[in-house]
């Protein structure tokens, strides 16, 4: 069972902005974007709208969806946020073929742990796509084992939040089970002793497994990077980086 209250309390969304920056990842979505000037364009679990707001300043109309209210308010107080349609929601709130272009960043992929839930996503993607639109997203590959390094063995981080507090986080890896990881996210703010605490399970997908769904949910796979740089498969950052069309 999880919470996943890192995207859900409202003490901690500037926390998950503050440890997540811009970074490689944006410049490749921003740049697919980029490849259809004015794109129509879906950011699926846009969470708090860092790329999003991006993609609408480089002139891209989008659409900001995500389940969790505490990030999308955030994304609302963007700079730029008012060139966004914001939804709260999945992705069966989203239009029928009304996009271009769907993303699914920061590994947003992996949270659909069971295969019913994941086939379901694809499909609501494949409505919610024109025909020929594009679906691209993450998922880190499961052969890297990136949870290997994610328990901090107690510890602990200290961050210096916008408003002056300070928070020191740590991370501990509750469970692997086949490809799935349970895995706690702990912050108690400075000063003070009560310990908040996200818990989380991730699907790590191989890519044949994701090649083998996309066909199910009846999109034609275009290319499976290993990284941000157009690596093959293994030889990258330990990503799934994965561009696919609706047939």
């Amino acid at each position: 069972m999880t919470d996943q209250a890192q995207y859900q309390d409202p003490r901690l969304v500037p926390l998950y902005d503050l440890i997540n920056r811009w970074g490689a990842d944006d410049d490749f979505f921003l740049t697919l974007a980029n490849e259809t000037p004015g794109c129509r364009l879906l950011d699926l679990g846009c969470g708090t709208g860092r790329l999003t707001t991006a993609l609408a300043r480089a002139g891209h109309h989008v659409t900001g969806i995500d389940p969790a209210l505490a990030s999308l308010q955030a994304a609302q107080r963007r700079p730029g946020a008012g060139g966004v349609r914001w939804r709260h929601g999945t992705a069966q709130d989203a239009p029928s073929a009304a996009f271009d272009l769907c993303l699914m960043t920061a590994h947003v992929s992996q949270i659909f742990v069971g295969d019913r839930d994941w086939h379901g996503v694809l499909r609501q993607v494949h409505r919610a796509l024109v025909p020929g639109g594009r679906l691209a997203f993450d998922m880190r590959d499961p052969a890297a084992r990136a949870w290997e390094a994610w328990d901090s063995a107690g510890e602990r981080e200290v961050w210096s939040l916008p408003d002056g507090t300070e928070a020191e986080t740590w991370c501990e890896v509750l469970d692997v089970s086949g490809h799935v990881v349970r895995f706690a996210e702990h912050t108690r703010f400075l000063p003070g002793q009560d310990v908040l605490t996200s818990t989380s399970a991730l699907r790590f997908r191989s890519e044949a497994e994701l090649r083998t769904s996309l066909h199910a949910a009846g999109f034609e796979v275009e290319h499976i990077s290993g990284g941000w740089r157009g690596e093959r498969v293994g030889e990258g950052c330990g990503e799934l980086v994965v561009v696919a069309r609706r047939s």
